[in-house]
C-alpha cells in the first residue's frame, strides 16, 4: 500500500434507493430526503423508468435527480421482457457503484428484480412497505408474488402496520429484522399538501370544480385482473350512479394502458358530467382527492392516502393487501360487481350521518414520520457493521 493510499479517507457507507414507478417514487422520495439528513451516509438514487412521464413529475416535485436512469420501459413489453431488461442493467450498476445497501418499495417488478440482483452481489436489502398480503398469488397480479419473493431476499423489513408485521412473523421472518414504521405515503402527503391548494393543469381549472356546487366522484382503475368484462361492469355501474344523481360529477384520470382506455371510451364517454382527463401530476391529484366527495379506486396508495384527507373509499377489487382500511371503516371492498358498487355508493350519497362518520375516521397507516424512522435504522445498521455486505 502506498503512503497516499494509507491516508486516503474511507468511503462512507452507500445506500442506493431504487424505484421505477410513480407510486414508488411518491413513497421513497421522502425516504431519500431522510437518508440525506443522516450524517456520514452516501445516498444514490437509481430509477428504472417503468413509468417514464409520471415518474418524472414526482421527481420534479420532490427535487430528486437520479444518479442513474436505466430507462427500461418499452411499448407493449411483457413482464418477462421487463425482467430480462432489468437484470443485466441493474447488475452493471451494482458492479460499478458497489453500494453497501439498497432500499426498494412495495411490489413492483423493479422491487423484486433489484432485490434479486442485490442478493447476487451480497448487498443488504431494505424493503419499505413489507408484509402486505392477500394470500391469493394471482390477485393482485403480479404484485402479490413480487412482495412475497422480495421478503425472502430482504434483510430489513419495514412494515407499515402491526398487521403487516404479523404476516412476516407467520412466514418465519426473524423479529429483529422487522420494524413497524408506518407508511411513507402519509409522509409524502403531509409534506406536499400545502403545495396542492390549486390546480396546475389547465384542463382541471377549466372544469370549475372548486365551487362545491356538485359532489365530486373521483375514479381511478388500472389493475390487470380487472381488464375486460370486470372493468366494463364496474365502469357501467359508476356511469349509472352519475346519471342517477344529477348533483354529482365524475373525474377519471385515465391510465395510459390501452386496455383501460378502450373500456373507458366504450362505457364512460361521452357524458356531460363525466370528465375523462389525461394522467395527472401528483399535486393536481392531491387537489382532486381533497375536493372529492367519494373516491372509487383499485389503487393501493389511495387507500392509504384518503383517510388523512377524510375521504371515504370504495375499493374496486375483490381483495386488498391493506385490510387495515377496511377494518377501520375508511374503505369498503366492492370489487367490480355493479350491485355492490351501487349499494355502497348510494349509502354514502344518501346517508349524511354515515358519510360524516366515515369521513372522521383516523388514518390507520401512519403519522408522517415513517421516513425518519427508516433512515435512522439503516444508518445505524451500516455504521454498526462497518458497512460490510452480508456474508
Amino acid at each position: 500500500m502506498s503512503p497516499d493510499q494509507s491516508h486516503a479517507p474511507a468511503r462512507p457507507p452507500t445506500v442506493a434507493v431504487v424505484f421505477g414507478t410513480r407510486p414508488e417514487a411518491i413513497k421513497l422520495c421522502p425516504v431519500v430526503a431522510a437518508l440525506r439528513d443522516q450524517p456520514g451516509l452516501r445516498v444514490r438514487v437509481w430509477v428504472t423508468g417503468q413509468h417514464r412521464e409520471m415518474l418524472q413529475q414526482v421527481l420534479d416535485i420532490f427535487g430528486v435527480t437520479p444518479d442513474a436512469d436505466l430507462a427500461v420501459m418499452q411499448p407493449g413489453q411483457t413482464l418477462s421482457e421487463l425482467t430480462a431488461r432489468l437484470l443485466p442493467a441493474l447488475d452493471r450498476l451494482f458492479r460499478d457503484e458497489t453500494p453497501d445497501a439498497v432500499l426498494v418499495q412495495g411490489d413492483t417488478t423493479t422491487t423484486f428484480v433489484t432485490s434479486l440482483v442485490a442478493f447476487y452481489h451480497q448487498v443488504r436489502v431494505g424493503h419499505v412497505e413489507a408484509g402486505l398480503r392477500t394470500a391469493r398469488r394471482y390477485n393482485p397480479f403480479p404484485e402479490e408474488l413480487n412482495r412475497r419473493l422480495t421478503t425472502r431476499l430482504a434483510d430489513w423489513h419495514f412494515a407499515p402496520t402491526r398487521w403487516a408485521a404479523d404476516n412476516l412473523a407467520r412466514e418465519g421472518v426473524p423479529a429483529e429484522d422487522v420494524h413497524t414504521v408506518g407508511n411513507t405515503v402519509v409522509d409524502a402527503l403531509l409534506q406536499l399538501r400545502e403545495q396542492a391548494r390549486e390546480f396546475r393543469a389547465a384542463a382541471l381549472r377549466d372544469l370549475d370544480l372548486e365551487g362545491g356546487r356538485e359532489r365530486l366522484l373521483l375514479l381511478t382503475t388500472h389493475r390487470r385482473e380487472s381488464f375486460g368484462a370486470p372493468m366494463r361492469a364496474s365502469l357501467g355501474a359508476i356511469r349509472a350512479l352519475v346519471e342517477r344523481y344529477p348533483d354529482t360529477r365524475l373525474v377519471f384520470p385515465v391510465h395510459l394502458n390501452p386496455r383501460v382506455r378502450e373500456a373507458t371510451d366504450e362505457v364512460l364517454g361521452p357524458h356531460p358530467r363525466i370528465h375523462l382527463v389525461e394522467p395527472l401530476g401528483y399535486l393536481d391529484f392531491l387537489r382532486l382527492m381533497s375536493l372529492a366527495h367519494l373516491i372509487l379506486t383499485d389503487s393501493g396508495g389511495i387507500q392509504e392516502e384518503a383517510p388523512t384527507l377524510g375521504k371515504p373509499v370504495l375499493v374496486l377489487r375483490e381483495t386488498t393487501e391493506r385490510p387495515e382500511a377496511v377494518e377501520a371503516g375508511t374503505a369498503v371492498l366492492v370489487g367490480t360487481d355493479p350491485a355492490r358498487i351501487t349499494a355502497e355508493a348510494r349509502r354514502l350519497l344518501e346517508d349524511p350521518e354515515e358519510y360524516a362518520r366515515r369521513s372522521r375516521l383516523a388514518n390507520p397507516f401512519g403519522d408522517g414520520r415513517s421516513s425518519g424512522r427508516i433512515a435512522r435504522i439503516v444508518a445505524a445498521a451500516l455504521r454498526g457493521a462497518g458497512h460490510q455486505p452480508t456474508p
